[in-house]
């Protein structure tokens, strides 16, 4: 299968590029679907997740706080990575399960940490796409998407790597200041050339 790794800074538009390409054809992993998936009441995690933070995770329903939990992670680093460190091996397991499921020419993988958590090596991804906006664009979306103080959501982008490193690491780049009507195009000039690297690697296989 044809990886193409999808992720960017909070706030860039990673979910609606990703809807982009799954409405152009391109099959779709997404590891933020996963997580919740793994933290519902029923899920994998969610054991785990209290045995490490205790019950005031929880609401009074015994549903996980997402917010709660939000606030320790990115108020203390010891406790961010515990966080990490029970839900990324599960987040990629389930992920690499999805992908080997996949009937799509290629698979775009939602990875919003990839660059924090292993690169390309932890997905054998093989090519990474990120999304990317001026980091104002970010904090704005942010706060009115979720809620948030200026200084929470500021806490949030700098506990990610820098929009720099993202870029150099990159193979495409999706700049994302404008509507989605704007990205469609560019999606699917993106979608072309991966259906045509999806087809070389298929025949290189044989």
């Amino acid at each position: 299968m044809f990886v193409v790794g999808l992720t960017g800074g909070i706030g860039s538009g990673k979910s609606t590029v990703a809807a982009l390409f799954a409405r152009a054809g391109g099959g779709l992993v997404d590891t933020d679907e996963i997580a919740h998936r793994l933290t519902a009441p029923d899920g994998a995690a969610l054991p785990h997740l209290t045995e490490a933070f205790g019950p005031g995770i929880l609401d009074a329903t015994g549903v996980l706080d997402r917010a709660a939990l939000r606030r320790l992670a990115f108020s203390d680093p010891q406790a961010r990575a515990r966080l990490e460190g029970i839900l990324h091996p599960m987040i990629r397991e389930r992920a690499q399960t999805e992908i080997r499921a996949a009937a799509t020419p290629y698979v775009l993988l939602a990875v919003p940490l990839l660059l924090e958590t292993g690169g390309r090596n932890a997905y054998a991804i093989d090519r990474l796409l990120v999304v990317d906006c001026p980091e104002e664009t970010q904090l704005t979306r942010v706060m009115a998407r979720s809620a948030l103080t200026r200084a929470e959501a500021q806490a949030i982008l700098d506990a990610q790597i820098d929009r720099n490193t993202r870029r150099m690491a990159a193979d495409d780049i999706i700049e994302n200041q404008g509507t989605p009507e704007e990205l469609e195009p560019i999606v699917n000039c993106l979608h072309q050339s991966y259906l045509a690297a999806a087809r070389q690697k298929r025949t290189s296989a044989l």
